[in-house]
């Protein structure tokens, strides 16, 4: 069985876990725990753990259980007090990582109640903060950092830190290496930022993949192509460059894109022979869908496009 691992954090990478579990693969899942918005930054300073949230979206979005079960831990309490706004599997998350230690066992623990395919770990069981360098000064903590992406000139943490030690090993089993759509700044460089993390990319036999976001991100990534997002990777990998990358170019209706355009958004647009020129070779396909008026990765499609890419090589 083939073995990825998929670098991302958020709703991005949750789209495409649920496409990859359909499909014959051994993949591990590593999660960026920086985040500290909403209930998980509520969490993170009250119970000093890492940013729980993104793991447990990961969780569900692998589990192989009953629907009432993943109903009951995207549940968020709607009523005013101390629980507000808190979902349930933040909270259960929390108080395993009391139970067990830490959030690397936590994690394991849950993903065994979820029957998860694979494995999922947090890329490291500190508390940590983003910070962006800009020209006039620090940026901290990852909500401050993606309203000021545009002005920042270089990423880092609020200390250095050490990653799980099982995620080095699986990079260097791994048949393929897959940083996933996301916010770039906020959910896929923080991966990039520790030392352990490049020295064992650099040293890894498999090909790197990217899949392109489909949209262009406000104050984040404003007139992206799909060139502009692998260079900044390229940047932070340092060592390495992107090898593959995922674009789609399934045909997005003028009304949609009109639409997008409102919010200051725009479809990221495939610049191939700048592409060709990083040395990275295009994949692309029909690989978006709607849902309720959102443009999304088809779970299904990009799934596909992975596992035969990696049944003809």
């Amino acid at each position: 069985m083939k073995k990825v691992v998929v670098f991302g954090g958020g709703t991005g990478l949750s789209c495409l876990l649920s496409g990859l579990k359909l499909f014959p693969l051994d993949v591990t899942t590593v999660i960026a725990v920086s985040d500290n918005g909403s209930s998980t930054g509520v969490l993170k300073e009250e119970l000093d753990i890492p940013a729980v949230g993104d793991v447990g979206k990961v969780l569900l979005s692998m589990a192989n259980v009953d629907d009432d079960f993943v109903r009951l831990l995207r549940y968020r309490f709607k009523k005013k007090g101390s629980l507000y706004n808190h979902p349930v599997r933040n909270i259960l998350l929390a108080a395993l990582i009391d139970l067990k230690g830490n959030l690397t066992e936590a994690t394991r623990y849950m993903a065994g109640l979820l029957a998860v395919k694979g494995t999922v770990l947090p890329l490291t069981e500190e508390k940590v903060e983003l910070v962006g360098r800009g020209p006039e000064g620090d940026y901290y903590g990852e909500e401050e950092v993606s309203r000021h992406a545009g002005s920042i000139r270089r990423l880092s943490y609020d200390h250095d830190i050490h990653i799980c030690r099982e995620i080095t090993e699986k990079i260097r089993e791994a048949d393929l290496i897959i940083f996933s759509p996301g916010s770039l700044y906020t959910s896929i460089l923080p991966h990039l930022l520790s030392q352990e993390v490049r020295e064992a990319l650099k040293k890894a036999k498999a090909p790197l993949m990217y899949i392109c976001n489909l949209v262009t991100q406000p104050g984040e990534t404003d007139d992206y192509t799909v060139s502009d997002h692998l260079k900044v990777l390229n940047q932070y990998l340092q060592d390495r460059t992107i090898d593959l990358c995922i674009a789609n170019n399934g045909g997005i209706s003028r009304e949609v894109r009109d639409i997008y355009k409102t919010e200051n958004k725009k479809i990221v647009d495939i610049d191939q022979e700048e592409i060709g020129r990083l040395g990275c070779t295009l994949l692309a396909g029909d690989v978006f869908c709607m849902e309720e008026g959102t443009i999304r990765h088809n779970a299904l499609k990009t799934g596909y496009l992975v596992f035969s890419y990696l049944m003809e090589h």
